[in-house]
């Protein structure tokens, strides 16, 4: 009988036995559906929380880099300038609107409304300077203190694309120009009370530069010099010349003088001086006084001087009538107008009828530095004041027919003269055309 051959005795190495025990445990794994939905859930869940932690980064990184971003807040003065801003250039976009009412009561009881609309609270877009902007206005829950009022804080957040802060900085500088030149702000008088100027009434309504017609370009001379002189401070201080300028209007009665010197400074924002050295309680010391405390923007007239003072030169100059008009000497006169302690940064007119009555010493330059001429009304003068008195075309043929009936009585009319008749024919311009000769029978 053959050997039975030795048994070989089963053996399985430990790596091996681990590596089937990982089999058998991932076929179990796979095999059950509740693992293969969990494992299935956790991925996408995995995947999802890259994506978002991604989409953060990279719109923090677009918004650093791409964006720009303004902020303001109700406690800021530009707050409501610039949500007008936004309401005026998002009509068409945003029909979600706050109101603000306003109501203002004289004493006498007269009563006017004033309702103001702005962006409301949420989300509007519009465009700006060919820019699509997001507007975001909230309310907070704290309260602030405003003018007296409890009032909840607001912010408004303005965001667009582009990486140039002063887009947004010329955009709060725009909205800021735009309520500026808006507000209701009338011309201040003041008049001059003792030693001191105290405001003479309520703000006259202010009047437009376009409305006083002049001959020729006097007007926009006029405007340039006055604009040349108010911002050319550091030019006078560098070369050492007192900071003042003085201004003589003289012409006919009626003329504009008075009208222009009111409607100049309206345009530029200064208030007007009244001044008569006629007064019979005016004296040197306080001439002087009065001419150097004017309030800060503000210009001095002094009107029909040439009723206060006569040249040196003329015959009636010690003629009694002229006597005793004024407590003023005319050396006071000239001293607050030109002297060692005049103060710095005043603007002065002087008004006449009569320039040839006037002393040479006193209109010098110095005390006057620019002399201007107004006139009765030309041709091209009486035109455009019909032009723009009946909102005429600049060939209207009742404009033409106005200046040639005036033309043919060979006589001068004052511009206050023409403007009175047309007030007598406020909407009737044929009217104020044909019955041109009743201007000549108070002539």
């Amino acid at each position: 009988m053959g050997e039975l051959a030795p048994v070989q005795p089963d053996y399985v190495t430990p790596s091996s036995s681990k590596d089937s025990l990982i089999s058998k445990l991932y076929e179990n794994l796979n095999s059950n559906p509740y693992f293969n939905a969990g494992a299935g859930l956790a991925g996408i869940g995995i995947a999802m929380g890259f994506l978002r932690r991604t989409a953060q980064i990279s719109n923090t990184f677009l918004r650093r880099r791409f964006m720009i971003t303004l902020q303001v807040n109700n406690e800021d003065a530009a707050y409501p300038w610039l949500l007008d801003f936004i309401n005026k250039r998002s009509a068409t976009q945003t029909r979600n609107l706050s109101a603000n009412t306003t109501v203002h009561q004289a004493e006498s009881g007269k009563t006017e409304l004033s309702i103001s609309f702005l962006p409301g609270h949420g989300t509007h877009f519009f465009v700006h300077d060919y820019r699509w902007i997001k507007v975001e206005r909230q309310r907070e829950k704290q309260v602030i203190q405003k003018d007296g009022i409890r009032t909840p804080f607001e912010t408004v957040t303005l965001t667009t694309l582009g990486s140039d802060v002063k887009f947004f900085k010329r955009m709060l500088e725009t909205s800021a120009k735009e309520a500026i030149d808006n507000a209701e702000t009338g011309l201040v008088i003041y008049q001059a009370v003792g030693p001191q100027w105290i405001r003479f009434g309520v703000p006259r309504k202010k009047r437009d530069i376009d409305t006083v017609v002049l001959d020729g370009n006097v007007c926009e001379q006029l405007l340039k010099d006055f604009q040349e002189f108010i911002g050319s401070a550091t030019w006078y201080a560098d070369r050492g010349v007192p900071y003042r300028r003085g201004y003589l209007f003289y012409g006919p009665p009626g003329t504009g003088k008075s009208s222009f010197i009111s409607a100049l400074a309206s345009h530029f924002g200064y208030s007007v001086c009244l001044l008569s050295l006629s007064e019979r309680t005016l004296d040197d010391d306080r001439l002087n006084h009065l001419l150097n405390t004017a309030p800060p923007n503000s210009v001095v007239i002094l009107e029909d001087i040439d009723a206060a003072f006569v040249s040196r030169e003329d015959p009636m100059a010690n003629h009694p009538a002229y006597q005793g008009l004024s407590r003023v000497t005319f050396s006071g006169l000239l001293n607050a107008l030109d002297g060692v302690a005049c103060a710095e940064e005043r603007i002065t007119f002087m008004t006449t009828n009569y320039v040839e009555r006037l002393d040479p010493a006193l209109i010098r330059p110095g005390r006057v530095d620019r002399k201007q001429f107004f006139g009765n009304a030309t041709d091209n003068m009486m035109r455009k004041m019909f032009e723009r008195f009946y909102h005429e075309s600049s060939d209207s043929p009742l404009a033409e027919q106005f200046v040639r009936r005036v033309s043919e009585q060979k006589s001068e009319l004052s511009p206050a003269m023409i403007q009175g008749h047309f007030l007598m024919h406020k909407e009737d311009p044929r009217g104020a055309a044909e019955h041109v000769n009743d201007m000549f029978k108070s002539v």
